[in-house]
């Protein structure tokens, strides 16, 4: 069965915009080419810190793969990882393993 890692990031102070454009034009790039599907990704209205993104999986071996072809990727803990953790603070993040109701339109 399918599911989702929902991700809540803290945006550094006066680094949203940065962050979202890293975000759409290299960090997600970079994952789908490592076969990584993203759902959806939202910020904060009014409280600049807040970033939100989903994934999906189809099973845990799934997740496992994809996770360790982008983690252990060079490029990623070389260049990627270092330059968003100074947009985004680390030792803030929330992730949250969620799975579909029934009736939900994202399945």
């Amino acid at each position: 069965m399918a599911f989702f890692e929902l991700r809540q990031y803290k945006v550094r102070r006066g680094k949203m915009k940065a962050w979202l454009k890293m975000f759409d034009e290299e960090i997600v790039p970079f994952q789908m080419t490592k076969g990584m599907v993203p759902c959806g990704s939202w910020h904060g209205e009014t409280d600049a810190s807040v970033f939100v993104w989903m994934r999906r999986f189809n099973s845990e071996a799934e997740r496992e793969r994809i996770c360790n072809a982008v983690y252990a990727d060079p490029r990623w803990a070389d260049d990627i990882a270092p330059r968003a953790y100074k947009l985004i603070d680390p030792t803030k993040m929330k992730i949250q393993r969620v799975v579909a109701n029934k009736k939900s339109n994202v399945q």
